[in-house]
């Protein structure tokens, strides 16, 4: 595992090689509050769910009894009426290096009337690593190949992206990174770097903002979350910052998304006073990097990963934007030192309980007995 992260460094400054010659503006932290870690919530009652999986990615539940969870070396698995089935739902035939392998899962808003699971995954052909999503048709017991939706998404070791969601307006959301090569960040004719939306056949929406692509934003490092406001519908994403480029670290963000913006990578990091750029809400300088979250009883929960603390955050609407009232660093007792490890995604079921994935089988963690778990979260 330590080997894994060394490689990971190295690659860190190689990558840098392809960069352009200019480093971004660093600029201010967008948020007034600071980060108060809490070991325990007197408010929240944590118990495990599901334990004995490896690298789980994306949890969702189908609303019948059951739920899918991925793990990143290339299996979908069932879980009903909470017991984990030994059998694999589904297993996709992906390229599980690195950050790469199985990813995000998202199931049809008309579930099951329509009755399909989507996945996105890493794939090796020749030589280069490409991502993809695909269209499953849930069978019951077990999945089967329906369409791909999106394709080609370029590929690596590392920033991967990810994360599907569809979101109010019935339109499918994925997250892609820009596996390490930041100027295609601000290459809209390159699907990185962003966050793409598609309709739920994979067609493109005629609302999307650059005609024909399925870009809705640019200028995204690695981008691993995806969120929507109860209230408003706004979209937020959670953003990994570098990890050693231009001599950066940390810097990781939290944005709220807006239809065709671009948000400055690698022109800008943070409050930089670069108008064409948008600035994040959330800006953490120490490393934290941000994954899977979700809004749950009037807070938006932040799984994180070298932090290893659940962030409760306070979101209020101001202005026509909004603004971080509260930024609680939960089951951590300190910066890197948490209670459960690495926290990869977080979710809401259908019992209105808050489900939350561990990662330390992913290579960068220590497993703990147990692990990798899901976490079942409940008000006390």
């Amino acid at each position: 595992m330590r080997i894994t992260f060394v490689m990971f460094v190295i690659a860190s400054l190689s990558g840098c090689l392809g960069f352009a010659q200019e480093g971004p503006v660093v600029g201010d932290v967008p948020q007034d509050v600071e980060t108060r870690f809490v070991g325990e919530a007197a408010d929240l009652r944590v118990e495990p769910w599901i334990e004995g999986l490896v690298a789980p990615w994306s949890l969702k539940f189908l609303g019948d009894g059951r739920a899918i969870v991925s793990e990143r070396p290339g299996r979908v698995r069932l879980i009903r009426d909470g017991r984990l089935v030994e059998e694999p739902y589904l297993e996709v035939d992906v390229a599980a290096v690195g950050e790469g392998g199985l990813m995000g899962l998202e199931v049809h808003p008309d579930f099951p009337d329509e009755p399909y699971i989507y996945a996105m995954y890493t794939y090796r052909r020749g030589g280069s690593l490409y991502n993809r999503v695909q269209r499953f048709r849930d069978r019951g017991g077990s999945a089967e190949a329906d369409r791909i939706i999106i394709d080609e998404i370029p590929g690596s070791r590392f920033h991967d992206g990810g994360r599907l969601g569809f979101g109010p307006d019935g339109m499918l959301y994925a997250t892609a990174g820009e596996n390490f090569r930041a100027e295609r960040a601000q290459d809209r004719d390159v699907l990185a770097g962003s966050i793409l939306r598609v309709a739920p056949d994979g067609t493109i929406p005629d609302d999307n903002p650059f005609p024909g692509s399925p870009v809705w934003s640019y200028g995204h490092r690695n981008p691993q979350g995806l969120a929507w406001h109860p209230q408003t519908g706004a979209l937020f994403s959670s953003e990994h910052g570098p990890s050693g480029e231009f001599g950066i670290r940390g810097h990781d963000i939290v944005n709220v998304i807006r239809r065709g913006a671009n948000y400055g990578w690698p022109r800008e990091v943070g409050v930089g006073g670069l108008e064409e750029y948008e600035d994040p809400v959330i800006m953490w300088v120490p490393a934290t990097p941000p994954a899977g979250m979700t809004f749950w009883r009037g807070d938006l929960y932040l799984a994180t990963l070298r932090s290893e603390a659940l962030m409760r955050i306070g979101v209020e609407q101001s202005g026509g934007g909004f603004e971080v009232t509260r930024l609680e660093g939960l089951y951590a007792s300190g910066r890197y030192e948490g209670t459960y490890g690495r926290l990869r995604a977080a979710v809401v079921g259908p019992d209105d309980a808050l489900y939350v994935l561990t990662s330390n089988r992913d290579g960068r963690g220590d497993p703990r007995e147990g692990d990798d778990r899901i976490l079942r979260i409940t008000p006390r």
